[in-house]
């Protein structure tokens, strides 16, 4: 039967029975009234009277009833706005649903681009958020978490409208409003008023969290540990909350430690301190174990407390619980790498415990600390010895530690410990299995035979502080995973392609830049403690993190680049212009030896600006028609730096660029294996000039097999200084998905040439003549076709500067300065016969005065004593001297010429 029977029936009272029938708890009776309303509506029977019974239909997943009750609304919303109003929070919800399947759906096809977000949209969705279930408002407000502001005035707005959300009692939409307003903090200036209030309305919802239920409890402290990672400001003052109670469970005992370690300052280390020592009175082994460690963690991370925090452990020691004993010296182990030569006194006390320790952690611990300090402990072999004679059934983190230890010990009394290190050398290369092992005894055995000094340089070698933090997440992980709070990621603390199979679908999320506008610094009272404002520590990964400290790792040679060439002529006191430099300054009269002063002429733009790539050398003079930068500056054509065969399929290659003052590594990053390359991250050693990244590796899409990406890497030179051999010698970690890997390489010395490297006539001359000997070096370079004006010029390109010009029995003789980043200035004399197609360049730089000390740029090296401080100064000066040397060689691609003395 067809539909035409709703059309012929007409009777009275028939509203009545409408009504009654949609309201029927029968499905099929209701759709049938609907149909009946509709026929009616359609031949001009007024049926607006059933208007809230029609609404109240839409309440169904029968397809067919919803087109109905649309069609009945479409038509009664135009004459009858105000009834039609009553059905908007029905279809709110459906506004919920729509939003999460089609994000549900964008997620799994990123390249659809079906969810258009846009300011339109995105208002609609903030009106909408008010009137949805809590799990539509969910949806919603994950699916603003997806959205990135034009600017900081759209995200406070939208942060405005989302707040409100932080009072409700579900804590699934708390969580998700919380991701919503930490993304969009991104954005806003820490000075803006609002700023601090946001912070100020963040803290209570996330106290609030921690009354529920001891499982929701856990995720909401897992998704604080991420919170007060990125902004511990935000609770910086609700210490209190965290305490342990007596009947948390463990899980939430544990996670409430961690975070009252990355909460504590200066401000409330007295609290937390009596809070961990009460902890460590508790039953709970596991526990007692976290709280004697997070005293350890107080001492490292808060300077003032340290003296306090060693006190403490030393009553923990007294009780002579073994297991509290043992975690004691782990952590005092961490202190003394910390603070080096202040708490050293409690050795002794350490060393009555000796025999107690049966764990590998902490007798491992034990045998750094004598190994270390073997000088101050007299019976330093005997303590050792005592531990070599059970060495194979040591485990191997023990047994490498007494290996260390023990040569140490060697190195500072050889006399007396020749037949222990034989014995241990012995243990470890031909009666140990173990290829670590092996491989470290056999390295100590060949420095201690071909070269003792060396092998006392390598093995007491100063070693790095610890860091504060050595738990922290990497910051580009924790800002992706800030963008998942309230899912599994941010209770895991993995990104989801970690634990779900396969790669589709998975969407690697970040936060947004900030804007001009909130780049401001960070203010002193969130600044870690310990550190100046606005500066950040280094972070050294703890033992397990794949990026870890390339301080403690023996590199090999650089991948690529020749050796560097030194050159041990030095010129004495000889004045190559004969009539000596006072004649620069326009004091010698005009026409002695032939010859008038000559400014030198303003560089021009080199004409090969854009030449192509050429035979691969660096070339200053830009002889091989190298590849050039903006600025003028040669770029070498990329090298190998890192085969695949030693990468496990990741082939890196790149150069150094200098352009406009900013310098950078211009890396190619090569995926030949079979599997895809995520999660990239950079760290360089300590090197000479103190080159480090700065910004993170952004490599913003998964690394497929066979696919290349080109990454342009910018460089500081703030980072921390240490002599390397060579001198411009740089050593990169590279961490992925699959491994860490290390290579070094040779940057050319010319990428620090800086832009302000023009010394001033007068200051050149002042300066030339106080040059000690010693500060001088002298080269000769081979088939230089060019004149001294076409040098000058390519010279300048590379901020290497012409101060002055002249010419001396028809040689041409440019006078030239250049300043490295870390302030040292070098001075060059650069002597072209015309017709010679040889060149000499006499180098100097210029002698340490002692008011300039305070002025030295060594950043990152902590130097006691000013003598110390010179002398690096010093030798940092020589060293740049002769890397100077190689620049101009390899701008000609030639050996370099030994000129007598």
């Amino acid at each position: 039967m067809t539909d035409s029977k709703y059309f012929t029936t007409t009777k009275k009272g028939e509203i009545f029975e409408l009504k009654a029938e949609l309201n029927s708890d029968k499905k099929e009776k209701k759709k049938e009234a609907v149909k009946k309303v509709i026929a009616s509506m359609t031949v001009g029977k007024d049926v607006s009277a059933l208007f809230p019974d029609v609404v109240n239909c839409m309440q169904t997943d029968n397809l067919e009833l919803k087109k109905l009750v649309y069609l009945y609304l479409m038509n009664y919303a135009k004459s009858q706005p105000d009834m039609a109003i009553m059905a908007v929070n029905t279809f709110v919800k459906v506004v919920a649903n729509a939003v999460a399947a089609l994000s549900e759906i964008a997620e799994s096809h990123p390249s659809s681009n079906l969810l258009d977000l846009n300011p339109q949209s995105i208002n609609k969705l903030l009106t909408a958020l008010n009137e949805c279930t809590e799990w539509g408002q969910i949806f919603i407000l994950d699916c603003l978490a997806n959205y990135t502001p034009k600017d900081d005035r759209e995200a406070q707005s939208i942060c405005e409208r989302v707040t409100p959300r932080l009072s409700h009692a579900n804590s699934a939409v708390v969580l998700s409003a919380v991701k919503v307003l930490m993304k969009f903090m991104e954005m806003l200036s820490k000075d803006l008023d609002y700023y601090g209030t946001l912070l100020k309305k963040l803290a209570p919802p996330l106290v609030t969290l921690l009354s529920a239920e001891p499982e929701l409890q856990y995720v909401a402290l897992r998704n604080i540990n991420l919170i007060v990672q990125k902004r511990p400001e935000i609770l910086k003052h609700e210490m209190k909350v965290f305490f342990v109670k007596y009947n948390d469970p463990i899980y939430v005992k544990l996670e409430k430690l961690d975070i009252m370690i990355r909460l504590a300052s200066q401000a409330n280390i007295a609290q937390v301190l009596a809070e961990l020592k009460e902890y460590a009175t508790e039953v709970d082994v596991d526990f007692v174990r976290k709280a004697v460690r997070a005293i350890g963690r107080c001492a490292i991370k808060v300077e003032q407390s340290a003296e306090r925090c060693v006190s403490t452990l030393l009553d923990l020691i007294q009780t002579k619980v073994n297991y509290v004993v043992q975690e004691a010296i782990v952590v005092i182990k961490d202190i003394f790498r910390k603070y080096p030569n202040k708490y050293e006194s409690v050795i002794a006390t350490l060393c009555e415990n000796l025999d107690s320790l049966d764990e590998p952690e902490a007798r491992a611990a034990m045998i750094w600390i004598v190994g270390e300090y073997a000088e101050r402990i007299d019976n330093a072999d005997e303590l050792l010895e005592s531990f070599l004679e059970g060495f194979h059934d040591e485990s191997t983190q023990v047994q490498l530690q007494l290996l260390t230890a023990i040569v140490k010990l060697f190195l500072k009394k050889p006399t007396e410990t020749q037949e222990l290190v034989q014995q241990v050398l012995s243990l470890a290369t031909q009666d140990s299995d173990n290829p670590d092992l092996r491989d470290r005894g056999y390295i100590y055995w060949r420095l201690l035979s071909t070269d003792p000094v060396a092998a006392k340089e390598v093995v007491l070698a100063e070693k790095p502080l610890i860091s504060e933090e050595t738990d922290l997440i990497e910051p580009t992980l924790l800002d992706e995973l800030i963008c998942y709070i309230g899912t599994l990621a941010s209770v895991y603390h993995k990104p989801p392609s970690a634990f779900v199979e396969g790669g589709r679908g998975i969407v690697h999320k970040s936060l947004p830049p900030r804007t001009a506008s909130s780049e401001s610094a960070e203010s002193p009272e969130t600044a870690p403690t310990g550190a100046p404002p606005g500066e950040q520590p280094d972070v050294i990964p703890a033992q397990g993190d794949l990026l870890g400290d390339l301080l403690n790792l023996d590199l090999g040679p650089p991948v690529s680049g020749p050796p560097l060439a030194t050159s041990s002529v030095q010129m004495g006191a000889v004045d190559l212009l004969g009539g000596g430099l006072d004649s620069l300054m326009g004091d010698e009269p005009e026409g002695i030896g032939g010859t008038n002063f000559v400014a030198p002429p303003t560089a021009a733009v080199p004409a090969n600006l854009a030449a192509p790539i050429g035979s691969g050398l660096s070339d200053l003079f830009d002889l091989t028609s190298g590849v050039g930068t903006l600025s003028g500056s040669y770029v070498a054509p990329k090298a190998v730096w890192l085969p695949a065969m030693k990468a496990k399929g990741l082939e890196i290659s790149g150069t150094f660029t200098r352009q406009v003052g900013s310098i950078s590594m211009d890396l190619q990053l090569t995926n030949k294996a079979l599997q895809v390359m995520t999660d990239f991250a950079i760290q360089f050693n300590r090197n000479s000039f103190g080159l480090a990244p700065a910004a993170p590796l952004q490599v913003h899409a998964p690394l497929s097999p066979n696919q290349t990406v080109e990454i342009s890497l910018p460089l500081s030179t703030v980072g921390s200084v240490m002599k390397m051999e060579p001198l411009n010698n740089l050593q990169v970690a590279v961490k992925n998905n699959i491994d860490v890997f290390y290579f070094s390489t040779l940057y050319p010395l010319h990428i620090l040439f800086v832009e302000d490297g023009k010394m001033d006539r007068q200051m050149f001359l002042a300066t030339w003549k106080d040059i000690p000997n010693e500060n001088e070096a002298q080269f000769q370079i081979r088939d230089c076709p060019l004149n001294a004006e076409a040098a000058s010029s390519k010279l300048q390109s590379s901020n290497i500067f012409t101060v002055a010009k002249r010419n001396v029995e028809g040689q041409d003789m440019l006078y030239q300065s250049l300043k490295l980043t870390n302030g040292i200035w070098v001075l060059a004399e650069l002597r072209i016969q015309p017709g010679n197609p040889s060149c000499t360049v006499r180098a100097l730089a210029p002698a340490l005065q002692p008011w300039s000390l305070p002025f030295v740029p060594c950043q990152g090296v902590a130097l006691v004593e000013d003598a110390v401080q010179a002398s690096l100064q010093a030798w940092l000066e020589l060293e740049s001297v002769r890397s100077l040397r190689r620049t101009f060689l390899e701008s000609f691609q030639i050996n370099p010429v030994r000129l007598p003395r």
